[in-house]
């Protein structure tokens, strides 16, 4: 009986073997592969995003004006700081309560789960406060910040959780973070949004978070005092770096966080879009060219036991060259502050020169300038200063009465019109003008007109700058026709094409709003200013004819950009070719360029050229006390020059054109805020800078 039990046993027991030995076999050889990637998923941890990089900008020469330069960072986790959230706890209690948990004890149970995590966090302010020399309040305003930040994309989540039928999924495709919390705040009462709010986790909100930009002394400290702890960290991150500090500074622009509005766009690209520490260009090129210049995320997954599982690099964003020479623009500026070397240092300034065969822009100054490593730290200062404007690209986003620099143009629209020829005298007397007419400066000043020192022919009046001549010139030509012509020399509307016109960017996905422009004023050429932006002379507001006399002085209701005078004078430099000036290169041809002939013939240039030569080479001529002494009289250059000045508003003017016997030229255009002579503001500027393009290789042979 016992041998019996005892074979029953053991067959039991060889079976039950049999079976395990069995089901083993039938894992081993069928379904291994599938556990043991099961068990490979469950030691894979999430992966972590590495940073975008974003492109270089440089200057034609290969100078970089801005880069991505890596600074170590001391980071902190959200699962530390959130320790330190009111808001974190009244939702916790609030979520307790409804489980029947009484408050005391839930604040109670709270506190006590969250100890730890309190007490680590008093111990990493206090050793912030330490490694940066400040006090423990400054190390908690950069905390609170950092939850505020999360909180607010808590409240975005749970509101896109919770209201999947409100309106603004249909109003907008990427909803306003603010817009949505308005809504969110308007369907639920402040405790269930709490409660909501603190249930609406993502993986992004654990990233860890930038709290202070280290020294390397103060990077040594930090490695020594948060060696043990475990959700701070010091890692590397990229800090866009301008070497020339406040050179072309309203041009280049900077960069900044990324604000709501910027959200939007490729919000649908996982590696391309931006998450809370990220920042974007903020002005000039930098948001300009922001489509181009920004990188790709890249992705890297680590085990449990720190390998690497995958890694999905980043990708670089495109660097963008620019036409300027940050050596000659950095000249300039200096030159234009230093009160030893320029009287009107106190004083705005703008200067634009163009190299005329290309329509490269070399130089666009705007005087005062700031430090564009710094610009974010004094923002406010600058832009309260409404005075001398620092922020503004005088250059460029700003129009003045261009005085009497629009006499060559409009001379040269007359005799393309033939309402004046080549040797007519339109006389000067020694006596005011008629009422409604101006009187000419020479006249005003010392009481005689110009038919007491020549004919007044087209050249001498360019010459000697008469307004007698021009305002009557003016009011020959046909009001419709005086505004085309001005528009086709590149008055009265944008010149200057943005980034997206350049060959190979027509297949990138610019139609989200990101294909932008600088801002650029279009200035005016009509007697009442147009409604928008104008692309054809034919949309313009009418000019009245009464208004064309004071627009053959260039004042009135005209009005003009430094750029818009240079790039005219390049025109007439160019023979009447009239070329888009260009800002941003790439490696297409340049004689591909778009260019469309104006129709001047050799003759009515040979005038115009004659008499802006005579303004700056001959005595009487406006410019030439400012040139005759000009080292670039021992060389081969030419200059051909315009002063002005306005009244009213003053300022001064001069443009010019400067060629060699190589052929090469560059146009220039300076104007002087409150400045009162072209002649004794401008032009001696202006002259200075046309040597600085010598000494840079543009112009003219070596002396």
């Amino acid at each position: 009986m016992y041998k019996k039990r005892l074979y029953i046993l053991v067959s039991c027991c060889a079976a039950a073997g049999a079976v395990c030995i069995l089901r083993l076999a039938l894992l081993q050889l069928f379904q291994g592969e599938d556990y043991r990637a099961r068990m490979d998923r469950m030691r894979i941890l999430a992966p972590e995003s590495l940073p975008t990089v974003r492109g270089n900008i440089l200057d034609r020469t290969g100078n970089v004006l801005a880069l991505d330069r890596p600074v170590f960072w001391l980071h902190v986790n959200y699962r530390l700081t959130k320790s330190a959230d009111a808001r974190y706890r009244r939702a916790a209690v609030l979520i307790a309560a409804e489980k029947g948990t009484n408050r005391q004890q839930a604040e109670r149970a709270y506190d006590a789960d969250n100890a730890v995590q309190l007490e680590t966090l008093r111990e990493v302010i206090e050793k912030c406060a330490e490694v940066m020399n400040c006090t423990t309040d400054v190390v908690l305003e950069r905390i609170n910040e950092i939850n505020d930040r999360i909180w607010e994309r808590r409240e975005f989540y749970a509101w896109s959780d919770n209201c999947p039928d409100s309106p603004l999924n249909r109003q907008y495709r990427y909803v306003p973070q603010s817009k949505a919390r308005e809504e969110f705040a308007a369907r639920f009462d402040a405790d269930t949004r709490l409660k909501l709010a603190s249930k609406s986790d993502r993986r992004e909100m654990y990233n860890s978070q930038l709290l202070f930009e280290l020294d390397e002394a103060q990077l040594a400290r930090a490695h020594s005092a948060f060696l043990a702890i475990k959700d701070v960290d010091i890692l590397p991150e990229a800090k866009r770096d301008y070497p020339f500090g406040a050179a072309a500074c309203q041009i280049i622009g900077w960069v900044g966080p990324v604000q709501e509005t910027e959200r939007e766009f490729f919000h649908d690209d996982t590696y391309l879009r931006y998450l809370d520490n990220d920042i974007c260009g903020a002005s000039g090129v930098e948001r300009v060219c922001e489509a181009l210049l920004r990188g790709r995320r890249g992705e890297v997954t680590y085990d449990k036991s720190h390998n690497v599982v995958a890694r999905k690099p980043a990708q670089f964003g495109k660097d963008i060259r620019l036409s300027l020479d940050i050596r000659l623009q950095q000249r300039i500026e200096k030159f234009l502050a230093d009160r030893g070397l320029n009287p009107n240092a106190d004083k705005g300034a703008a200067v634009v020169v163009i190299d005329v065969a290309t329509a490269d822009i070399l130089a666009m100054v705007s005087t005062p300038v700031f430090d564009l490593n710094t610009v974010r730290l004094n923002y406010n200062e600058l832009a309260a200063d409404t005075v001398a404007r620092p922020l503004l690209n005088k250059a460029l986003a700003e129009h003045y009465p261009p005085g009497s620099t629009i006499k060559p143009v409009l001379l040269a629209i007359g005799l393309k019109e033939k309402k004046i020829g080549p040797g007519e005298i339109i006389s000067c007397p020694s006596h005011a003008a008629p009422e409604g007419w101006p009187n000419c400066l020479l006249f005003r000043d010392h009481f005689v007109g110009h038919d007491t020192k020549w004919a007044n022919t087209p050249r001498n009046a360019v010459r000697g700058s008469c307004n007698i001549f021009f305002s009557h010139l003016a009011d020959r030509i046909e009001p419709d026709v005086l505004q085309r012509r001005l528009f086709e020399f590149g008055y009265g509307r944008r010149i200057l094409p943005g980034p997206f016109a350049l060959p190979g960017q027509a297949t990138l996905d610019i139609q989200s709003g990101l294909n932008r422009f600088l801002p650029e004023s279009t200035g005016y050429i009509s007697s009442k200013i147009p409604p928008g932006p104008v692309t054809r002379a034919e949309n313009l507001p009418g000019l009245y004819r009464a208004d064309r006399k004071q627009f053959g002085i260039g004042q009135g209701n005209l009005a003009a950009t430094v750029l818009q005078v240079a790039n005219a004078a390049a025109v007439l430099a160019r023979e009447g070719i009239y070329k888009n000036p260009r800002l941003f290169l790439d490696d297409a041809d340049v004689s591909n360029s778009r260019q469309i002939d104006l129709g001047l013939s050799a003759g009515t240039l040979a005038v115009v050229r004659d008499g802006m030569r005579a303004a700056v080479a001959e005595v009487s001529g406006t410019g030439y006390n400012a040139f005759k002494d000009s080292p670039l009289n021992r060389t081969d250059v030419k200059v051909f020059g315009k002063t002005g000045s306005t009244t009213g508003r003053f300022n001064a003017w001069f443009v010019c054109f400067a060629e060699d016997s190589a052929g090469r030229a560059v146009s220039l255009a300076i104007v002087v805020e409150g400045g009162k002579s072209g002649s004794g503001d401008a032009a001696p500027l202006a002259s200075t800078i046309l040597e600085y393009c010598h000494a840079a290789g543009y112009i003219g042979r070596k002396l």
